[in-house]
């Protein structure tokens, strides 16, 4: 991965994609309230919210689809509002529908692309012969588009996409309406795209999606963002890391009960639920508490929040009872 070396010592990757203060408003509707971002270079960009919150908005301002009403955001190293030629050179977008055109076969839907970036005829061949074998779709190359399965026209779409080989890619919401083994497909296409030095910036609904192939992610709700950083960090702000005991005699569960007197117990499975940090040492440290009391545990379950809490948290009715 590509690093800084401006002056101050950064050595952080630059920037593939900033933004400052970014706003949309559509009549009396703020869809963006100031939005600030800084994606590094060679990474995945998770941009999570409820529907409406702004997500696509964001996107097509910064695929130069849309205007910003203010703020600034450059891709690439282009500024959006004043160079957008350059941006729409380097970047990629694959919506949340294919656009393909389904009278026309796979390679020839690639060739249309290589056609419209104005590649040159072979050139434009020896890439569309490349993209077929790197998407699994040369055999399937004269089989007309219409006839493909969604997570087959997925690909074929995402393959689209990369024709002109963009630096930034924007996937908005790509595995919607794919089935577990065709987003796990993806899902590997996009971490050998990022493993060869592209900047993904995601949107989806699947929370399990971002968890897999974010570096980082951000919550967008009501226009603006309420929470960023890395999966860990996010649900580290999350209160119910806990690990449950089982114990097989009541003996040995009195004994713990007396140990973590602030533990949630179940009498009938006795169990004790004890609150904390579920770390390594915090795990451990526990564990050693337990045998310094004599009691045995039969097993013990490790649990911490997932990024599903993390969004019911932090968005909608979620957000205003954390902040009360």
């Amino acid at each position: 991965m590509p690093t800084s070396r401006r002056g101050g010592g950064d050595d952080r990757p630059p920037p593939a994609i900033t933004t400052t203060g970014l706003r949309k408003a559509y009549g009396d509707k703020t869809v963006l309230d100031g939005i600030d971002l800084r994606i590094p270079a060679g990474s995945v960009f998770a941009l999570l919210g409820p529907n409406g919150a702004g997500k696509t908005t964001t996107v097509n301002i910064l695929s130069t689809l849309i205007p910003a009403d203010s703020g600034h955001a450059e891709v690439a190293g282009h500024d959006v509002a004043a160079a957008p030629d350059r941006v729409r050179a380097a970047i990629g977008v694959t919506g949340q529908f294919a656009a393909l055109d389904d009278l026309l076969t796979a390679e020839e839907n690639l060739l249309l692309m290589a056609d419209l970036l104005r590649l040159g005829k072979r050139e434009g061949r020896a890439r569309t012969r490349e993209l077929l074998e790197r998407f699994g779709i040369a055999d399937v190359a004269t089989r007309r588009a219409a006839l493909f399965s969604g997570g087959m026209r997925r690909r074929l779409d995402l393959a689209m996409t990369l024709v002109g080989d963009p630096r930034v890619i924007f996937l908005d919401e790509p595995t919607t309406g794919l089935d577990p083994r065709s987003r796990r497909t993806m899902w590997e296409t996009v971490r050998e795209l990022v493993a060869g030095g592209t900047t993904v910036f995601l949107t989806t609904q699947y929370l399990e999606e971002a968890d897999q192939l974010a570096d980082r992610i951000a919550v967008l709700d009501g226009g603006r963002i309420v929470a960023e950083g890395t999966a860990d960090e996010l649900k580290a702000r999350i209160p119910g890391s806990h690990v449950r005991l089982r114990f097989t005699g009541p003996a040995d569960y009195e004994r713990a009960a007396a140990v973590f007197p602030d533990a949630t117990r179940d009498d009938e499975q006795l169990a004790l639920r004890v609150a904390g940090d579920a770390g390594l040492d915090a795990l451990r440290a526990l564990l050693d508490r337990l045998d310094g009391a004599g009691a045995r545990a039969a097993d013990f379950s490790v649990h911490t929040p997932d990024l599903d809490d993390v969004f019911l948290a932090l968005t909608g009715e979620g957000a205003k009872e954390t902040t009360r």
